[in-house]
């Protein structure tokens, strides 16, 4: 459904019911060590209902704004997911019987220019519960299931000046748990990163050559995506 208040705004309503079914890939199967043979497939209901509202300014500085929200509803039957077995080093594949997963999808994008500055800034929110309800018995029933954070999000900022481009990034991942139950021993911590790169076009002769810079974890945080796998500190590349 599309609908336009005003030339200039438009609002559009979307949603679907979708019945999913997926094969295990070959690498979930039989990959060496992390493989199960046997995995059952995957089924999903899915249900999802949002809105996107985009904005064109005149004679601003601002071009045009974009906002898009969905929530969502998942029904999934014999959940594919990756699963730490205990051992270093050591992960497989397995199905979790009954995983209901609902959430809120935010995002906002925006573009300006100032004189022959170009701006832009894009803004996400998920907020996600997904948790398994396999067996009632299960000290975990209705707990989040592992790496799965509820709060995630991200920041992106660009600017743009006569060939040279900047870019800002800050990602967040709340606090999640790396086995099934939910306690404080499988606790893990909310992590963020901020980077930054500069490029710049350059021609070289005949060719058109870029040059990028980039710092990577700028506040030296140290921080896990995966438990006991610390992820590098303050790091540059130069390309």
């Amino acid at each position: 459904f599309c609908y336009k208040p005003l030339a200039s705004t438009v609002l559009m309503i979307n949603g679907f019911v979708k019945r999913i079914f997926r094969m295990p890939t070959f690498n979930d199967l039989y990959y060496t060590e992390i493989g199960n043979a046997n995995l059952k497939p995957e089924r999903t209901w899915q249900y999802d209902l949002g809105f996107t509202l985009r904005k064109d300014f005149e004679q601003t500085i601002f071009r045009n704004f974009n906002l898009k929200v969905d929530g969502y509803y998942n029904q999934v039957t014999d959940k594919i997911v990756a699963y730490p077995t205990g051992q270093q080093f050591r992960w497989t594949m397995i199905n979790l019987g009954k995983v209901r997963i609902g959430g809120v999808e935010l995002s906002a994008h925006t573009d300006a220019r100032i004189s022959n500055v170009s701006l832009a800034l894009h803004l996400q929110y998920t907020f996600q519960k997904a948790c398994d309800y396999t067996n009632p018995d299960d000290e975990f029933y209705g707990d989040q299931i592992p790496y799965t954070p509820r709060h995630s999000g991200s920041v992106g900022f660009n600017a743009g000046w006569r060939g040279f481009d900047f870019n800002y990034s800050f990602i967040y991942t709340g606090e999640r748990y790396n086995e099934q139950e939910n306690n404080l021993y499988n606790y893990e911590q909310p992590w963020y990163t901020h980077d930054l790169s500069l490029s710049k076009n350059v021609m070289w002769g005949k060719c058109r050559v870029k040059i990028t810079g980039e710092l990577n974890n700028v506040f030296n945080q140290a921080y896990e995506v995966i438990h006991n796998y610390p992820m590098p500190g303050r790091n540059f590349k130069i390309s």
